[in-house]
C-alpha cells in the first residue's frame, strides 16, 4: 500500500509571496534597498504597495506553494 507523500513548501517563496482569498498571488516591489535619496517620494509610495505576480510566473509560484 503506497502512502501519499506530502509536498514541501519552498520556504524562500513562502516569505516572498502572499495568496489572497480569491487565489491571486501578490508580491512586493523591488528597488527599495539602496540609493533611496535619488528616488522621488511618489515613486517610493508606489513601491510600498503590493502588486500581482505576472500571469506568466503564476504557475511556477504555485508549484513552490502547494498548500497556499
Amino acid at each position: 500500500m503506497a502512502k501519499n507523500r506530502k509536498l514541501k513548501t519552498h520556504r524562500g517563496a513562502a516569505k516572498r509571496f502572499k495568496v489572497t482569498a480569491t487565489g491571486k498571488i501578490l508580491r512586493m516591489h523591488s528597488g527599495k534597498r539602496h540609493l533611496l535619496g535619488t528616488k522621488p517620494a511618489k515613486r517610493m509610495r508606489h513601491l510600498k504597495k503590493l502588486t500581482r505576480v505576472h500571469q506568466a510566473d503564476v504557475a511556477n509560484v504555485r508549484l513552490m506553494l502547494p498548500y497556499a
